[in-house]
């Protein structure tokens, strides 16, 4: 089953030491060699700031944009992985080895399967797979 890991950390403010951004970076390129060399990878990026999100809402047939994300909080969605677990455990356990489980915390949640739904997923969906 596949599962998203949704990784919540604060965004950082001001200047961080270089070697404080390459040691969580060391930590994410490790956790990645880990899932693929498990087979476990699927995909996965990275997101810009939430200063560059637009969030969109159709309201009575007009799309309203609105800088910025949805929700104020303190913790945003900097970026995910898709992998291939054989159950929740140990799509947890895979989430607890990312370096954003210690500044924040990791949203795992299993991928919709379409077909068991009975549907067709959409053609951009599956797109590139």
């Amino acid at each position: 089953m596949q599962y998203a890991l949704l990784i919540y950390t604060p965004e950082r403010e001001g200047d961080v030491p270089p070697e404080e951004l390459a040691a969580e970076m060391d930590g994410y390129n490790a956790f990645t060699e880990h899932v693929r060399s498990n087979g476990a990878m699927k995909g996965g990026e990275a997101l810009d700031s939430v200063a560059t999100a637009t969030t969109v809402r159709v309201i009575d047939g007009k799309t309203i944009t609105t800088d910025g994300p949805f929700a104020e909080t303190k913790e945003t969605l900097g970026g995910f992985y898709l992998i291939e677990a054989a159950d929740l455990d140990e799509a947890i356990a895979y989430a607890a080895m990312l370096p954003g489980a210690k500044r924040g915390c990791i949203e795992v949640r299993p991928v919709w399967d379409y077909q068991i739904a009975g549907l067709e997923p959409a053609a951009s969906a599956t797109a590139g797979n």
